[in-house]
Order: C-alpha cells, then sequence, then structure tokens
C-alpha cells in the first residue's frame, strides 16, 4: 500500500508544476497534499517540526512572489489598478484558452484593451502589456524555484 501514497505524493508534485500553466490547479495546494500524504500515510516521525516551518514560510514566499512580480511589472510601466485585475482574471481565462500559449496572449490582449480604455495610449498600453507578460514570466520562473526547493527539501528530509 505504501507504494500506491507515494505514487500519489509523486502525481501531487507533479500537479504542482501544473498549476504554473493552469492557474485553476493550487501549486502550493498539491505541493502540501504530497507532504500531508507522507506524514499521514506513510511515515508519521519522518519530517521534523524545522521542515513544517520552513515549508509554511516557503509557501508564504511562493504566493507572494507570484503576486509581487505581476504587480510589479504592470506598476512599473505604469498600468492601471485595474490593468492589474484584469491581468490576474485573464491569466486564469487565458490557461483554458489555446493552453498553454493562451495563459501568456490572453492577459496581454487584455491589458492592452484595458489600458487603451483607461489610457488612450497606445505605445503605453503595448509596453504594459508587455510588462504583464513578462511579470506572469518573472512570477512563474521563481515558482518553479521554489517548488523545487520546497520539493528537494523534502526528498531530503525524507533520505536524511
Amino acid at each position: 500500500m505504501e507504494f500506491v501514497w507515494w505514487g500519489l505524493t509523486i502525481v501531487l508534485f507533479i500537479l504542482s508544476f501544473v498549476g504554473i500553466i493552469y492557474p485553476i490547479i493550487p501549486s502550493i495546494v498539491a505541493i502540501w497534499g504530497g507532504f500531508l500524504v507522507y506524514q499521514f500515510l506513510i511515515n508519521s516521525d519522518g519530517l521534523s517540526l524545522w521542515f513544517w516551518v520552513s515549508m509554511v514560510v516557503l509557501s508564504a514566499v511562493l504566493i507572494a512572489a507570484d503576486l509581487i512580480a505581476n504587480s510589479y511589472f504592470v506598476k512599473k510601466y505604469g498600468g492601471s489598478k485595474t490593468s492589474e485585475t484584469v491581468a490576474a482574471i485573464a491569466t486564469i481565462v487565458g490557461s483554458f484558452i489555446l493552453p498553454p500559449f493562451g495563459i501568456i496572449l490572453v492577459p496581454f490582449i487584455a491589458v492592452l484593451v484595458t489600458e487603451m480604455i483607461v489610457h488612450k495610449d497606445a505605445i503605453k498600453a503595448t509596453k504594459v502589456g508587455f510588462a504583464t507578460v513578462i511579470g506572469f514570466l518573472g512570477g512563474s520562473i521563481a515558482k518553479v524555484l521554489i517548488q523545487l526547493l520546497m520539493i528537494g527539501w523534502f526528498v531530503l528530509a525524507v533520505i536524511f
């Protein structure tokens, strides 16, 4: 039976990376699901308090990295608060339209149109649209690195 639980743990870790392309799948929940399967179904004494505290901190950093990257780039290039909101919604919608390209194209187009309506400046709107893409990609890279760190730490905690 332990083989099944290990399989589920691995599937949950893989799902956490799928969540980067399909934001409807919460990456952090999938990673924590893997940790909890191990803790409660494989080895209840395997993970230390230090591990759990560190994972809570890294989880907060993971969530913040995504929000901060998108917001930072939109603000840096003069985007409106409305564009920040539109970018977040368009990222989720875009993950279902032409995956995986929709996750980049839909927010870009949505923010471009929003900025054209708000500021009526095509050059600024284009810059903010590209900033949205850069913010998404930057946040995604940060999420991948943090998730790899969390899973790597888990593997080391289990082995040692």
